[in-house]
């Protein structure tokens, strides 16, 4: 896939997306919205309850007619996934489907044997996990611990593959997809070491797949404990961002108070000022690991070609080259006095 200069991703010739049996039709949808949360979806989303099945018929018919060979799943309750992240515009949602799929099979390094078994060392070190309690607004909080990362270990593919399964199970449910999520990254203890591994190549493909290939709001994304080459980190970062997703990021350094500002002390753990105990990574794992059979389709069905295409969408625009290595010379510069 090719970007185009209005943000868009220019989709796959049919000849690129091997065939894929599609499983047997699921039952059908059943709405698990509270009255509030439908509400929300009505306002927020343009989701009309009296019409929701007939507009995720409509983007079936879509993908029928257009990606007959696309090998997706084509049930109401995985479709409605990608209506309601692109506000139930048919068009849009069809993209963001495609580019889900060639996302998946352009990357074999991350999604080849994608199952929460597999990444159970990444889980173990705490590197990602879910807060157990919803912040305000109903949101889940995926806390992200980079510091926590041996490199000697495993590659850091291994922790895009644990962020990736962590947001597969939670936009199981429908108030995730409503609602959308929070990020709260932590990069206590990130060395110029670990920083090194993280360059505009891993950059460009993580967030193309976070904001143009995975059906997921992301609402806001708040930093904490950066260090001084965080600047450089963000600096790669930052070309490849919609201007929409680059105002959702909160820099709040070590200042805990200025973190409450946008998460409650009350769903917080107390390595984070917050007053809901010690951070307990086990509650997570357990389900996630409990949850292999959930990732049973995407590993019989889902699984990357052989010969992915090679202009799969791995960001929503075209950037310039020169502006990527402007960023990581950047980086190096501020690494090297940083250190």
């Amino acid at each position: 896939m090719s970007g185009n200069g209005d943000g868009t991703v220019t989709s796959p010739s049919e000849a690129t997306l091997p065939r894929v049996e599609v499983l047997p039709e699921q039952p059908k949808y059943v709405c698990t919205l509270s009255a509030e949360l439908i509400a929300k979806a009505r306002e927020e989303l343009q989701e009309k309850p009296e019409w929701r099945l007939r507009d995720v018929q409509a983007l079936r018919d879509m993908v029928c007619k257009d990606y007959p060979n696309l090998g997706t799943c084509l049930d109401d309750t995985f479709l409605l996934r990608f209506l309601r992240a692109r506000k139930f515009d048919y068009d849009r949602a069809l993209q963001l489907l495609v580019n889900y799929h060639c996302c998946r099979r352009s990357w074999p390094e991350v999604f080849t044997n994608l199952r929460p078994s597999a990444i159970k060392p990444v889980l173990e070190s705490g590197f990602v996990t879910v807060l157990p309690h919803l912040d305000s607004e109903g949101r889940h909080v995926v806390c992200i611990r980079p510091g926590n990362w041996t490199p000697s270990n495993y590659p850091i593919t291994e922790n895009i593959r644990a962020i990736y399964l962590t947001l597969e199970k939670l936009i199981q449910s429908e108030g995730t997809q409503v609602n959308g999520i929070v990020i709260l990254a932590d990069y206590k203890g990130v060395s110029l070491s670990k920083a090194s591994h993280f360059g505009p190549f891993i950059a460009k493909k993580v967030i193309g797949i976070l904001q143009d290939g995975f059906p997921i709001r992301i609402k806001a994304v708040n930093i904490i404990n950066e260090p001084r080459i965080f600047k450089g980190i963000f600096a790669i970062i930052k070309p490849f961002l919609k201007e929409k997703i680059a105002n959702r990021f909160f820099l709040h350094g070590s200042d805990v108070s200025s973190l409450h500002h946008n998460l409650p002390p009350r769903i917080l753990p107390e390595e984070y000022g917050g007053t809901a105990g010690s951070l307990d990574i086990s509650a997570w794992n357990d389900l996630l690991l409990a949850s292999e059979s959930d990732f049973l389709y995407d590993a019989a069905h889902l699984a990357p070609s052989s010969d992915p295409s090679p202009d799969a969408p791995l960001m929503s625009a075209e950037v310039d080259e020169k502006q990527c290595d402007d960023s990581l010379r950047s980086l190096k510069t501020q690494l090297y006095y940083c250190y």
